[in-house]
């Protein structure tokens, strides 16, 4: 299910599903997507802390979420941040609710709970793009405005060729695009909330400051879960931090002891997410095109919106 296309002068509700967060990036960030020509509005409960790591209850942040979805004025929704806690509200959102009115959601890192959620178990796109707190509010520093614009509006036929891909296997292979940040992806495994990509898809797997060792755990898990067999090509994220300081093992050796598990192209170093520099956009739960010659490339054949 595609959410209708997210204009300019279109109202983006702010929520935060996960930790609390400065409230000069908040309004630096509200300031960004105001000068992209969107209309940002949010509730006080944006602003709740409950303990150190949480950005309110979840009922309170759940409530928040259902309210900005249900509102008809409201036609995307955007995290200001990951950290922890967005698991907790999948137990208290409703699907069929979520299906009646698609709608975008934005975010990554622990907010992949919800995209996973939203594009396995509801069936609706969304995008892997940047929050507020260290992204929007960094202007051209913090994230891709192209491909984030364009996704919000349409999308279709673009060409994301980042200089800093790298090709473990080539090849050409398409289809529908799920994934995201690696820990929350594995940690969701065996609940009902469950990541279930459909046979034939294309994987994109990104993560930061996890050790080599532990990104293998996680690849085993994708693995014996039937998860990486699926996949008709793997895109991973730029594994910001998860070399070893000595140099002795890093991603790309694991990446790389991976790659037998499917017959498809691998690309690595796509920087969407946890990234050293500007976070790009992707859109998940519509058909990209993995091709590795001339130029490795991510095509979107098929816009997240209508």
């Amino acid at each position: 299910m595609k959410p209708p296309a997210v204009r300019p002068g279109a109202r983006i509700a702010i929520v935060s599903p996960a930790s609390p967060f400065a409230r000069e990036e908040f309004d630096r960030g509200v300031k960004e997507l105001r000068r992209l020509g969107y209309e940002p509005t949010y509730d006080e409960d944006v602003f709740a802390r409950t303990g150190t790591y949480l950005s309110g209850a979840a009922p309170l942040r759940a409530a928040a979420f259902s309210r900005a979805w249900s509102d008809p004025s409201v036609e995307a929704l955007i995290a200001v941040r990951g950290g922890y806690g967005s698991v907790q509200m999948l137990p208290l959102l409703d699907a069929e609710v979520m299906r009646r009115t698609p709608k975008l959601f934005i975010g990554y890192s622990d907010n992949t709970s919800i995209l996973s959620w939203l594009t396995c178990r509801c069936g609706i796109t969304a995008l892997h793009g940047p929050m507020l707190e260290g992204r929007l509010a960094k202007g051209a520093e913090g994230y891709d405005e192209r491909s984030f614009v364009a996704l919000l509006q349409n999308g279709c036929g673009l060409t994301f060729s980042p200089d800093q891909l790298g090709v473990v296997r080539g090849g050409e292979a398409a289809g529908a695009l799920f994934g995201g940040t690696m820990a929350q992806l594995t940690a969701s495994l065996g609940t009902p909330y469950a990541f279930d990509p459909p046979a034939g898809c294309v994987l994109f797997l990104e993560d930061v400051n996890e050790r080599p060792y532990r990104l293998d755990r996680m690849l085993t898990q994708l693995r014996l879960s039937g998860i990486l067999s699926r996949a008709r090509a793997l895109i991973f994220g730029e594994m910001r931090g998860c070399d070893e300081a000595n140099g002795e093992a890093g991603a790309l050796d694991v990446i790389r002891a991976f790659a037998g598990d499917i017959e498809g192209p691998i690309i690595t170093g796509f920087p969407s997410g946890h990234t050293s520099g500007p976070s790009w956009t992707l859109p998940l739960g519509v058909r990209v095109r993995v091709v590795t010659a001339p130029r490795a490339s991510v095509i979107v054949e098929e816009s997240p919106v209508e």
